[in-house]
């Protein structure tokens, strides 16, 4: 016998530190990424069901303006037209679920994101929203002001 050392038994002993050293470095390397990323994705919150809610009083909103109402979790968007007329979508834009806004010079509900405009009853006019705003119903009873979904 030789005291040669086997080259077979030298290159599996490489390939196992090999092994060992780099499934150490990716094990370490995923305890320490995983909660950065944990930590920076915001944690879903459940969905609050509301049918219903107070905008406010009819002297708060002025003819030919909008408000953005919370509605549970959600925005809407509250329009009083300039013949005082109010009108209640959803302010979450249909294209990439961006905040609509309304813009008093153009007369229109406008999605900053990406130039979509609507119209003042929710209707997709131009820009890349693919379908209208959700459309919600609007009461006015004495001063107060609701909006509820539409059944």
């Amino acid at each position: 016998m030789s005291d040669i050392p086997d080259p077979h038994v030298q290159q599996d002993k490489r390939d196992f530190l090999k092994f060992a050293l780099f499934g150490g470095l990716f094990a370490w390397l995923a305890a320490v990424i995983f909660p950065v990323l944990s930590y920076l994705k915001p944690p879903k919150q459940a969905e609050v069901i509301v049918n219903s809610v107070k905008a406010g009083k009819i002297a708060d909103f002025a003819n030919d303006s909008g408000s953005i109402i919370k509605f549970g979790n959600k925005p809407v968007i509250l329009i009083r037209n300039p013949q005082g007329e109010f009108k209640a979508f959803s302010a979450v834009c249909t294209h990439l679920e961006c905040t609509v806004q309304y813009k008093k010079d153009l007369g229109m509900i406008w999605c900053a994101c990406h130039n979509g405009k609507y119209d003042l009853n929710g209707r997709n006019v131009s820009g890349p929203p693919p379908r209208p705003l959700d459309e919600f119903r609007v009461t006015v009873q004495g001063e107060e002001v609701s909006i509820s979904k539409k059944s």
